[in-house]
């Protein structure tokens, strides 16, 4: 299929693909069906746009923007799974996938002018960690402001001018946590050089979603705490998942990775 993929974007035909079961999500099929770089390998694609919204709200802000793209194909990532319908969606979502970006949760103390003390960036079914990471690190005894930045569509997102891109990606605030269920290849230029990239950069394994997940570290509780290291251990780089199970030798890989250290 991806062949006719590049051949609409290289004659920019205005097509619209709708893929399911975007995730390790997907389960049982296990690492022979589930996509870890087929994200990355899309976003490569010249003039395709490709959007993994995260949650209903943004699915129907993306079809929207998926119809009224014009010059080129778009690409709808879907996931299998249920997903929590978020706060703040039915009232920015519409506008803030149009630009492929937006920041769906202010921190705390921003309405008076202060800067967050990191920022979350997620997308598709990950976006909720991102979200309840926030909420946890703004409840700590010591507490961590987080803002929470969608970005279902890198393309759209780098299409707007500037000012906007600052205003959702502040350069000021360094320190960043970026969260997808696929390859971590080419979020470094959203995570920066201080932020930490929680990601999947091996095959995956055959298990129910909700086991897999945990398995490999995609939780609420595990990006809470890589944010709160980033912010006060500078943490950096990416982050291995927790367990990444049986994988080929030639990833050098030993079937659970011993620390949770960023790697360059």
């Amino acid at each position: 299929m991806r062949g006719s993929v590049r051949l609409a974007s290289l004659a920019g035909l205005h097509v619209i693909y709708v893929w399911t079961h975007d995730s390790v999500g997907l389960g049982e099929d296990g690492p022979t069906h589930q996509p870890i770089e087929h994200y990355a390998a899309l976003r490569a694609m010249p003039n395709l746009w490709f959007v993994r919204p995260g949650d209903a709200n943004e699915a129907t802000a993306a079809w929207r923007l998926a119809v009224e793209r014009r010059g080129g194909p778009v690409g709808l990532a879907l996931t299998r799974q249920k997903l929590p319908t978020l706060a703040g969606t039915p009232e920015l979502a519409q506008a803030g996938v149009a630009r492929g970006g937006y920041v769906l949760r202010r921190a705390r103390d921003e309405d008076a002018g202060k800067a967050p003390d990191v920022i979350l960036i997620g997308t598709g079914s990950e976006l909720q960690l991102a979200f309840a990471a926030a909420e946890a690190l703004e409840a700590d005894a010591s507490p961590i402001s987080a803002r929470v930045v969608s970005l279902p569509c890198w393309e759209a997102f780098e299409a707007q001018d500037a000012a906007y891109r600052e205003s959702v990606l502040p350069r000021e605030v360094r320190r960043r946590v970026t969260i997808e269920a696929g390859a971590t290849t080419g979020w470094e230029r959203y995570a920066g050089d201080e932020g930490a990239l929680i990601g999947i950069d091996h095959f995956g394994a055959s298990a129910p979603a909700g086991t897999i997940f945990a398995k490999l570290g995609f939780t609420a509780d595990r990006v809470t705490d890589v944010a709160r290291r980033v912010v006060r251990d500078g943490l950096r780089g990416r982050v291995p998942t927790l367990d990444p199970g049986h994988q080929p030798a030639g990833l050098g890989l030993d079937g659970h990775a011993a620390a949770d250290q960023g790697q360059s």
